[in-house]
């Protein structure tokens, strides 16, 4: 009898900082990853997109943001369509050019099952449904209340994108008035409906492997959480960011995950007043926040912890890839509230007429804030910056793997690059499924651009394999503007102001994880090297300038 093809698990938190977890040196409860960690495989160099959807359509294309579809946030485009309507890889969704993941699996005989953020259209010919995934419960945009609390969609004053049409069940549109319970919380909900997808299997769909997209909602903004578990953490944080950095950064070269001279970068941007300079008030509501943040990090634990010991008890767990990820570095400030809260103006009046931040009301369904740019710092450290910035801290993420098939030592560790387009070619090579190629459902589409996994992570020392080719690899990124390009080591990265000064700086990554000594002046033909490596990668991508009056992307 032949057997069983692999089953996937993909597990996606949102805005998870790299060491909020205990597997990567955090404070925060999370047994049940660390149950992973323990029994698998973690990644410290692991490389996402600076932002969410972008990182979505890569983890689902197996290619390149710009050429997926996500060259930009949609709801970004959306502010300048004269810019970027018509231009192939701007669409704003999961574009036709891309086999999406479900879908190959599909037609390769997969169970496809999705629950949780899709945020790679709003549309239905868009949704997940339409691109593969057979039984859904998905969430569409970038953000929203974990609560379900959304006033602001009763009131004709603002004219809100996508009113009410932000949740589906399957291929319909559900009404989250009257198709939501109550008792709704994002987190355990996702698992609650991830769950039975699972256990309500017909027996034609056990007897088939499955494919199981597992995508949170949670730690993005607004932070929410049950008052029990956000209780749990009163006082951890009252000493402020810059401690909890110190802390962590301690914790991660203990346990061998950064180098142990690393020089961990200082906090950029728009960051405010230091820890002392604020009031008592300020602290204890920045603490607060905090405390809300590692409760949301602790539900989605629980969840995880639920899913496993599920496939455990059907002995199935064995035969599933299993992955843990961020979608990309913590948020320092906040993104993707169009569809839900309107521009800065709208949302800042939305949640003066709305909501309550008071101290003792964060964390509630009626509270609508983020942790800031310092805490996010913490989060990322000893990377520089987090989401939507090109340097590692806003693309290096935690990503733990357990797959028994690979025989790896147990609480492993890979040093070697990777990135979120990897995904695609790992799951075919282990399901021995080819890649359609040029054409797929009779459209022409684009090549992958990530690499398997399967060889480097079945080998019994990883210092003696890689996935890329450590010296030679060569990958871009580029947001709003905010661009970087890499080979081997060396790093490039061009930032306008706030984060940048509008000039090319250069970074030998294997001595400065921090990217904190600028080499730019020193090494001018490695600079000449990767600003060419960047117009190559501009053009093979289709990038186009980011419109802004910051000036073009290109070098």
């Amino acid at each position: 009898m032949t057997a069983k093809k692999p089953n996937f698990l993909i597990i996606v938190a949102d805005d998870l900082g790299f060491s909020d977890t205990s597997p990567y040196g955090g404070e925060i409860t999370t047994p049940n990853l660390q149950r992973l960690a323990d029994s698998g495989i973690r990644m410290t160099n692991f490389h996402t997109a600076p932002a969410c959807s972008p990182t979505r359509a890569m983890l689902m294309s197996g290619t390149d943001n710009h050429i997926a579809g996500l060259g930009q946030l949609a709801e970004h485009m959306r502010e300048h369509p004269a810019t970027f309507e018509g231009k192939p890889g701007y669409e704003g969704y999961l574009n036709f050019r891309v086999a999406a993941l479900p879908e190959i699996l599909k037609d390769a005989g997969y169970h496809t099952v999705m629950s949780g953020k899709w945020h790679l259209g709003m549309k239905k010919e868009h949704s997940p449904h339409a691109r593969g995934f057979e039984k859904v419960f998905s969430f569409l945009a970038g953000s929203g209340n974990h609560y379900n609390y959304e006033p602001q969609f009763d009131d004709p004053k603002y004219k809100l994108p996508w009113r009410g049409q932000l949740w589906m069940e399957n291929d319909r549109y559900i009404d989250r008035k009257t198709e939501i319970p109550e008792d709704f919380y994002s987190t355990p909900y996702t698992t609650k409906r991830m769950m039975e997808f699972l256990k309500n299997r017909t027996e034609e769909e056990k007897a088939k492997p499955f494919l199981a997209y597992l995508a949170y909602l949670a730690p993005h903004w607004p932070l929410q959480a049950p008052d029990e578990t956000t209780a749990k953490y009163k006082g951890f944080y009252d000493d402020g960011p810059s401690r909890l950095s110190e802390k962590r950064v301690k914790r991660l070269i203990d346990l061998g995950l950064v180098p142990a001279n690393v020089i961990p970068a200082k906090p950029e941007g728009h960051i405010g007043p230091e820890w002392e300079e604020l009031t008592d008030l300020q602290r204890a509501e920045s603490a607060r926040k905090m405390e809300v943040y590692a409760a949301m990090v602790e539900e989605i634990d629980k969840g995880v912890g639920e899913v496993i010991s599920y496939l455990e008890e059907t002995g199935e767990l064995d035969n599933t890839f299993v992955t843990f990820i961020s979608d990309n570095g913590a948020e320092g400030l906040m993104m993707e509230a169009l569809q839900a809260m309107g521009d800065g103006t709208m949302m800042s009046d939305i949640i003066n007429t709305y909501y309550d931040n008071s101290l003792e009301n964060i964390g509630h369904k009626d509270s609508f804030v983020w942790y800031g740019p310092r805490w996010a710092s913490a989060a990322t450290a000893p990377s520089r910056g987090w989401k939507c910035w090109p340097t590692e801290g806003g693309i290096r993420c935690p990503c733990i793997v357990r797959y028994p098939g690979f025989k790896a030592t147990p609480n492993s560790v890979t040093h070697s690059f990777t990135t979120v387009m990897d995904f695609l070619p790992t799951i075919l090579e282990l399901a021995d499924i080819k890649h359609p190629g040029k054409e797929f459902h009779g459209r022409e589409i684009v090549p992958v651009r990530g690499k398997s996994w399967v060889s480097h992570l079945s080998s019994s020392d990883f210092t003696k394999t890689s996935v890329h080719g450590e010296d030679t690899h060569v990958h871009g990124w580029e947001l709003v503007g905010l661009q970087a390009i890499r080979r081997g080591p060396w790093k490039a990265v061009w930032m306008h102001a706030p984060r940048g000064d509008s000039k090319w700086e250069l970074y030998n990554l294997g001595e400065d994880q921090g990217e904190t000594d600028d080499l730019s002046a020193k090494r001018p033909d490695i600079m000449a090297e990767l600003i060419a490596l960047w117009e190559q990668y501009y053009a093979e991508t289709g990038m186009i300038n980011y419109p802004f009056e910051f000036g073009p992307a290109k070098s």
